[in-house]
């Protein structure tokens, strides 16, 4: 029993050691950073996303998904209009987005479902939710779908400016 309290009474110190150590290093912190920091603006992306024209809103008909790559051609997508204002929506009628094809569990093609908006895998029948941003609604993908930013121009081209999520298989979303 001597021998359990001398290796309680052992951990004890090497706890209260540690955090005492923590505790000045924290304080001596404390006095370095300036006041507001905490409020100070988000550091800016890691990834500098290249811009590139996917179509022209002429071109798109409601609920017919056109192919497309961004942000290099080894990412397939899909820019689709939906006909309603949905979120991250651009164009006219706030009705225009664009995903990634590559289901974020295994990689699958997604292939769009008209009938109710969504971007389906074969593969384990994940389910993505083209109203909501990609949002995962059903299946065994554990993230939601990769959604394009994008954004139009006066005379309607539609341009890629950016990813919100990681696209399936890659470390980063631009590989240069």
């Amino acid at each position: 029993m001597a021998e359990c309290d001398k290796l309680a009474e052992q951990g004890r110190r090497f706890f209260l050691s540690r955090g005492a150590v923590a505790a000045v290093g924290a304080a001596a912190v404390a006095g370095t950073i300036p006041a507001g920091a905490a409020e100070a603006a988000p550091a800016p992306a890691r990834i500098a996303y290249p811009v590139a024209r996917l179509a022209n809103v002429a071109d798109l008909q409601p609920n017919e998904p056109m192919p497309i790559s961004y942000p290099d051609a080894d990412s397939p997508g899909v820019v689709i209009r939906l006909g309603t204002p949905v979120e991250g929506g651009v164009g006219p009628d706030g009705d225009i987005v664009a995903f990634s094809t590559l289901c974020p569990h295994k990689g699958f093609p997604l292939f769009f479902r008209a009938d109710d908006r969504s971007l389906t895998c074969p593969g384990h029948y994940s389910r993505f939710d083209c109203e909501k941003g990609g949002l995962q609604i059903w299946g065994q993908a554990t993230a939601n779908l990769a959604q394009f930013r994008l954004s139009i121009a006066a005379n309607g081209d539609i341009t890629a400016i950016g990813v919100d999520e990681l696209i399936y298989g890659r470390v980063s979303n631009v590989l240069a």
